[in-house]
C-alpha cells in the first residue's frame, strides 16, 4: 500500500507513516489478508486510544496520538505576514501557497515575483524572511541554482561561420540529464573543502565529484548567443559581444540535501497542519539548522564551480579570452536586514535585486534574457523574478505542442537547437517582455541576450 493511500485512511505525514508500513507489514505476518489493511488501518486512524498496546498496531497508535496532540498545540499568526505580489495573473495555488507561508509563526514578511509558478512548499518566484529559522522547502529542491554569463573576444560572424565548431566544444565540456556526470573527473577547490558538514554531504561526495562540471535536467541549459550592451558600466563598453549563458545549480548533492533536511523539518513541527507541512522549518540555532545552513553554503560554491569549469572549459578550448563574467544564483537563503531587523531570506526562483546588484534574469531557449541592476525595492526584500516562470507544467506543454511547432518556433528567431525537450518549449513560458515590465519598479535593465546556439537535456517528448 502506497503512502498517498495511507494518508487518505487517516494517517497523518512524517512518523505516523513509517510506523504504518511497519505495521502492515507485522499484520501479514501475523495472517492478515492483503484485502483487510486498508480497513484496519482506517480502524486504528479513526481511534488510535483503542490500539495502544495491541502487538501489532500499538506503535502506529501512539505515533497517531503524539501527531494529533502536536497539531492541536499549533499557533499560526494572529494575522498573516505583509507580503506584496508583483505581476497579474497568478495561478490561485501559487497565490495560496504564498498566503500559507505568510501564516507562519516565523515569517515576517513575504513578496511574490511576477514570474511566480506553483512550487512545493513556497512557490517559485517566492520571496520570505523569517525569523532565526531556514525553511528546505523554501529555498529549494535545487539549492543555489544558479546564473553565469561569459563574455568572450571572439566575433559575433563566428555564430555563423563557425557554428559547428561551437557546439562541438559545448558538448564536451558539459554533460545534460538526470544522473549525468563525467568518468574522467574534474578538478576544482571546492572537492578539497569540508563535505563532512552534513552527513548528506559526507555521503555524497563521491557522486558530487562525478557530476562536477554537469549541467542537469529541466530548464537547465548552457547557451551561446549574443549580447547587446545598453550602458555603460558593466566592464565593457555598449555594444555586441559572443557570450556564453548558462543555468544549473547542485546536482544530485542538492536534492539530496533539500529532502533530508525537509524531511528533518517536518518530523520536527508534527503540529503544522497539512497545508503548511511543506513549509516546516529549522531552528538556526539547532544542530540540524546548523547542519543545513552549512550544507546549503557548500552547495553553493559547488554550484558556482559547475559554472566556472564549463565556461572555463569553453573559453580554452575556443581558444577566446573573457571579457567579462556575470553570476548570481537563487534557491537560497541569506541572512540579510530588512526593516530594521535582521532576518532569514528566502529566495526561491527569485533574484537578489538589491540597490546596485547586478543579476541575469533568462527568458526561454528562443527569447531574451536580461543582464540587470538591482534598485533595492524595499517591499521585494529587494528581490527581482529569476526568469520568465512556466504558465503551464510539463504535462501541459507536451499535450499543447508538437516539434514541428517548436521547430517553426526556434526557425522564425534563428535559434540552433542541439537537444532539448519538448516540454521546454519557449511557448509553455510566460513572456518574458511583460515579466519584466511588471518589475521595471524592481531592476533597470543593462544589457539584453539574444539565444543563437542552445543545449538542454534531451527529454520527454524528444524528437
Amino acid at each position: 500500500m502506497k503512502k498517498k493511500e495511507m494518508m487518505r485512511l487517516g494517517v497523518p505525514r512524517g512518523r505516523p507513516l513509517d510506523a504504518a508500513v511497519d505495521a502492515l507489514k507485522a499484520a501479514l505476518r501475523a495472517g492478515a489478508g492483503k484485502n483487510e489493511l486498508g480497513g484496519l488501518l482506517e480502524k486504528v486512524a479513526k481511534a488510535p486510544g483503542e490500539y495502544l498496546d495491541d502487538a501489532v498496531f500499538g506503535r502506529l497508535a501512539r505515533e497517531i496520538e503524539k501527531s494529533r496532540e502536536a497539531r492541536a498545540a499549533f499557533v499560526e499568526r494572529s494575522a498573516p505576514a505583509p507580503c506584496r505580489i508583483w505581476g497579474e495573473g497568478h495561478e490561485p495555488e501559487a497565490l495560496r501557497q504564498m498566503e500559507n507561508a505568510c501564516r507562519l509563526p516565523v515569517s515576517v514578511r513575504g513578496a511574490l515575483m511576477p514570474d511566480a509558478h506553483l512550487g512545493y512548499g513556497l512557490p517559485i518566484g517566492g520571496v520570505l524572511a523569517t525569523r532565526d529559522s531556514v525553511i528546505p522547502y523554501a529555498v529549494g529542491m535545487d539549492i543555489a541554482c544558479r546564473m553565469k554569463l561569459t563574455v568572450l573576444d571572439m566575433p559575433v560572424r563566428v555564430l555563423e561561420d563557425d557554428g559547428e565548431r561551437l557546439k562541438r566544444v559545448l558538448e564536451r565540456e558539459t554533460c545534460f540529464g538526470v544522473g549525468g556526470g563525467f568518468r574522467n573527473r574534474k578538478q576544482h577547490p571546492v572537492m578539497d573543502g569540508d563535505w563532512t558538514v552534513s552527513p548528506v554531504t559526507r555521503r555524497m561526495k563521491d557522486r558530487a565529484w562525478e557530476q562536477l562540471g554537469s549541467s542537469g535536467a529541466g530548464n537547465h541549459f548552457v547557451e551561446y548567443g549574443i549580447l547587446e550592451v545598453e550602458r555603460g558600466g558593466l566592464g565593457v563598453a555598449p555594444g555586441r559581444y559572443l557570450a556564453v549563458l548558462s543555468h544549473g545549480g547542485s546536482r544530485g548533492t542538492g536534492g539530496e540535501t533539500a529532502t533530508h533536511y525537509s524531511r528533518v523539518a517536518m518530523d520536527a513541527h508534527r503540529e503544522l497542519p497539512r497545508e503548511l507541512s511543506h513549509l516546516a522549518w529549522l531552528d538556526l540555532d539547532s544542530e540540524a539548522g546548523q547542519e543545513y545552513w552549512l550544507a546549503m553554503e557548500l552547495m553553493g560554491r559547488y554550484a558556482a564551480a559547475n559554472h566556472s569549469l564549463i565556461h572555463g572549459g569553453i573559453a580554452r578550448s575556443l581558444g577566446a579570452g573573457v571579457l567579462l563574467d556575470i553570476e548570481n544564483h537563487h534557491n537560497f537563503a541569506w541572512k540579510e536586514k530588512h526593516y530594521g531587523e535582521d532576518v532569514v531570506v528566502h529566495r526561491k526562483g527569485a533574484t537578489p535585486a538589491g540597490r546596485g546588484a547586478i543579476g541575469i534574469i533568462p527568458g526561454s531557449m528562443a527569447t531574451r534574457a536580461f543582464v540587470v541592476r538591482g534598485k533595492g525595492e524595499a517591499e521585494s526584500l529587494d528581490s527581482a523574478a529569476h526568469g520568465a516562470g512556466r504558465r503551464m507544467s510539463r504535462k501541459q506543454a507536451l499535450a499543447t505542442y508538437s516539434w514541428k511547432d517548436l521547430k517553426a518556433y526556434l526557425a522564425e528567431r534563428g535559434v540552433t537547437l542541439i537537444s532539448a525537450g519538448l516540454d521546454e518549449a519557449p511557448m509553455a513560458y510566460k513572456d518574458i517582455e511583460d515579466v519584466m515590465e511588471a518589475q521595471a519598479d524592481l531592476v533597470e535593465v543593462q544589457a539584453h541576450f539574444q539565444p543563437k546556439i542552445v543545449k538542454m537535456a534531451p527529454g520527454k517528448g524528444r524528437g
